[in-house]
């Protein structure tokens, strides 16, 4: 059988990527903070038409650029207002990253193998696939990063790439606004690392940074000009500058956090990231073990000394990461150095973890395709081991192979985003507000927080208060959210319980 073309491996992986990126993609309900704001903030600009000054619950919306909800926006045109529609825009342009950096693999390795496996990490990385399917905007702004990588790498050969590397920071900056000087930042260190400081004399490159520019400058501009200094507190100081030096809203970690983080959700992939550093540190002399070096050091130091501290803030890592350990598994491939008893070791334990994994979702959360998905987990540790210790190859394609589907059969099930079970289902608890109250009235709740997944839901803006102040509501008549246990602690006296669903009831 012939072996495949570029094109057919980009064809695959795209094909690849879309699949796990979309499938049970709205099977869940959005969860709280950034799905469940974006989304109010679509929604609004989809039902009043005001795309230019965002709003969320009428209140000006300043805390991030438009693009994402722009999108999902378009998308409640097309096909409604519904947990897919609204992750469908962040989901399709993350998953384009798989293919992009299998690109750019191709470019800086000039083989194939070492950049397919970087690609195929990259899409079997669990924090990749997960957080880019949500309606987050980390994904988004990985790939017009990686993409701007790529126009910086093809410049070199011809000059017009570089007009996309304007367009790429212009995304950047309307997705994400700040990061786009981190990102810039480390790919301005990569071209000083790869000797392409000629492309600072290329025409194409400043005709794409003033007309790829234009959109963001223009929106920030009018942003400023509407509002403020207002917009400029909000956008700037409490979203962006605030982060560096304090933790902001008590997210903050100690300076390994983000090590932590790699360590729980990286594996197996982890297992070959030291090599592939070394391999890295090599070859820092060629374009790929630079890029590598600028990238990982530059991005993770600059992540870790920031106060605060949310797992996602980690991702743009990932890609350097995915290049390191495609490097090492290609040089793995092609030397056959790799019988470990550690690593046999490893891939056995897995073994029992994907056992009790059946056992487990057999007995308390009796989910099939999850105990479908812990089988495979187990046999597919079962061969891998068995592979290493007969010294064979193979055992690189059965994990690829393994690992795209269990994240797929995890995608499908109902525990992908395990955060949901952090507190109360807001569907039932929303139907019955919606039942009740009419949309756009103000509720007031014994919860400890506002949830913007329950707004969403309901319509209606859900406001978080102590017992006292709620007592002091319902006697101004403002219609309240209570769970039983918060229910003794009020005066009810001439009052209406409308509903009850889940332990919370409406009060009149």
């Amino acid at each position: 059988m012939r072996p495949f073309k570029e094109k057919e491996w980009l064809l695959a992986l795209l094909v690849a990527s879309l699949f796990l990126w979309l499938i049970g993609l709205g099977n869940l309900p959005l969860r709280d903070w950034d799905e469940g704001t974006y989304a109010i903030v679509a929604r609004e600009i989809y039902r009043t038409g005001n795309w230019f000054y965002p709003t969320i619950q009428g209140d000006p919306f300043l805390l991030k650029p438009p693009l994402m909800q722009w999108l999902i926006a378009v998308c409640y045109q097309i096909g409604g207002v519904q947990e897919f529609t609204t992750r469908f825009p962040a989901a399709f342009l993350t998953a384009l990253g798989v293919p992009l950096l299998y690109l750019i693999g191709r470019l800086v390795f000039s083989e194939t193998l070492p950049a397919l496996f970087s690609a195929l990490v990259y899409l079997t990385l669990l924090p990749v696939v997960r957080h880019g399917r949500l309606a987050m905007l980390d994904g988004m702004s990985i790939s017009f990063f990686l993409l701007l990588l790529f126009c910086v790498i093809k410049a070199r050969d011809d000059k017009k790439y570089a007009l996309g590397i304007g367009f790429c920071l212009g995304l950047i900056t309307l997705t994400k606004g700040m990061l786009v000087v981190v990102l810039a930042g480390i790919a301005g260190l990569f071209i000083i690392a790869n000797k392409q400081l000629s492309l600072l004399k290329n025409p194409y490159l400043w005709i794409g940074m003033l007309l790829g520019n234009l959109p963001s400058i223009g929106w920030y501009f009018a942003q400023w000009q509407h509002y403020g200094n207002t917009f400029l507190d909000v956008h700037f100081q409490s979203q962006a500058f605030d982060r560096l030096g304090t933790a902001v809203e008590g997210n903050t970690g100690p300076i390994w956090y983000y090590v932590l983080e790699l360590i729980k959700y990286c594996f197996p992939w982890l297992l070959f990231l030291p090599g592939g550093l070394y391999l890295s540190w090599k070859n820092r002399d060629r374009a790929w073990g630079s890029l590598v070096l600028v990238g990982a050091i530059v991005y993770f130091a600059i992540v870790s000394f920031m106060s605060t501290k949310l797992p996602w803030y980690v991702m743009p890592v990932y890609p350097f990461l995915a290049l390191a350990i495609g490097a090492n598994l290609s040089s793995l491939w092609q030397e056959g150095k790799f019988k470990s008893k550690f690593l046999i070791g490893f891939f056995a334990f897995l073994i029992f973890v994907g056992l009790g994994g059946c056992v487990y979702f057999s007995i308390f959360d009796k989910q099939p395709i999850l105990v479908i998905m812990s089988f495979v987990l187990a046999m597919t540790m079962g061969i891998i081991s068995w592979l290493i210790n007969h010294h064979n190859r193979q055992f690189i394609p059965v994990l690829f192979t393994g690992m795209y589907l269990v994240l797929s059969l995890l995608m499908l099930s109902n525990s992908w985003i395990w955060e949901l079970n952090e507190a109360f289902p807001v569907q039932p608890v929303a139907a019955l507000i919606r039942q009740h109250i009419t949309a756009g009235t103000t509720i007031y709740t014994s919860f400890d927080y506002n949830r913007p997944s329950l707004d969403f839901y309901c319509d209606c803006k859900v406001i978080a208060v102590p017992v006292e102040g709620l007592q002091e509501m319902l006697n101004k008549g403002a219609y309240l959210l209570v769970d039983n246990d918060s229910l003794d602690k009020i005066d009810l006296s001439g009052s209406e319980v409308l509903g009850e669903v889940k332990g919370w009831k409406i009060i009149s």
